[in-house]
């Protein structure tokens, strides 16, 4: 925990997000994710062997097959549609990790209104460390943005987390508002 976090969150909310990350190493994320990594770099690598077999590797009789054009596809495509995966995996294990946080720390609640304090903070207070390769490790990011940048954040949106806490506390209640 930070000093910052200390200071901005009650009791409660702080139990609630060592809860949801504790659910993290229960559910293994971080070996989810680098397995999800690494076909992520696996894949990249293939399309830099593609693209290096598609300057050199080809003879002027070699025209079978889809041509350059579809190997430039190839190229261009296929480590996006990797990242664009891994970043989908990292928002569903969020998720996860917020049903199971709710679960350990048995109040949904205190980390919706953690996340929605700390999401409210990372607005006000710029952040000084950190880049878009580390957004993974914070709990809410820091570095969101809408639209189409959705697709490539690490994390769902805030608004999507706390009503997803909010329906499991209100059926831990058994009310069905």
């Amino acid at each position: 925990m930070t000093h910052g976090l200390v200071r901005l969150l009650d009791r409660n909310e702080l139990a609630g997000v060592i809860a949801h990350e504790l659910a993290h190493i229960k559910n293994r994320d971080t070996l989810v994710m680098t397995v999800a990594a690494t076909l992520a770099g696996a894949i990249g690598m293939l399309a830099n062997m593609a693209q290096w077999a598609l300057l050199f590797g080809r003879s002027s009789e070699d025209d079978e097959g889809g041509g350059p054009l579809a190997g430039l596809a190839g190229i261009i495509v296929a480590p996006i549609a990797a990242m664009l995966i891994q970043m989908a995996i990292s928002r569903a294990r969020e998720f996860v990790a917020d049903e199971g946080g709710a679960e350990i720390s048995a109040d949904p609640m205190a980390l919706a209104s953690a996340l929605r304090k700390i999401e409210s903070w990372s607005r006000e207070v710029p952040i000084q460390a950190g880049t878009p390769a580390t957004a993974h490790l914070f709990i809410v990011n820091p570095f969101s943005g809408g639209g189409m940048l959705r697709l490539f954040s690490t994390h769902p949106p805030t608004d999507e987390r706390v009503a997803r806490l909010r329906a499991l506390a209100r059926r831990r209640l058994g009310l069905t508002l």
